[in-house]
């Protein structure tokens, strides 16, 4: 599986941004996609996952602010931010797991204040 992200980008706090995944290659029918951020000096985090039958799982941090979405068709998932603060600043990584674990390459959003 490969996975190539886009969408990141500098907005002002209160902005949106909206980040996008696809996948190709031997997609499993059973599978977790998912959104993780590294800020500067801090481990990576999660930030949003979401199942093949569409069961979602947010971070605190951001529940009512992004939400994740999938196309199955497409093999797509997508991560709508609003509300961005300073505090979401971070590479955003694209993750799809099955048997496999694979990582995207990531994605930087910057919120200025």
């Amino acid at each position: 599986v490969q996975l190539v992200e886009s969408g990141g980008g500098l907005v002002q706090a209160g902005g949106s941004l909206r980040l996008s995944c696809a996948a190709s290659g031997s997609i499993f029918t059973i599978n977790v996609m998912g959104w993780y951020r590294q800020a500067p000096g801090k481990q990576r985090e999660l930030v949003a996952t979401i199942t093949s039958g569409d069961s979602t799982n947010y971070a605190d941090s951001v529940k009512g602010r992004f939400t994740i979405s999938r196309d199955h068709a497409r093999n797509t998932v997508d991560l709508q931010m609003n509300s961005l603060k300073p505090e979401d600043t971070a590479v955003y990584y694209c993750r799809y797991t099955d048997y496999d674990n694979v990582w995207g390459q990531g994605t930087q959003v910057t919120v200025s204040s």
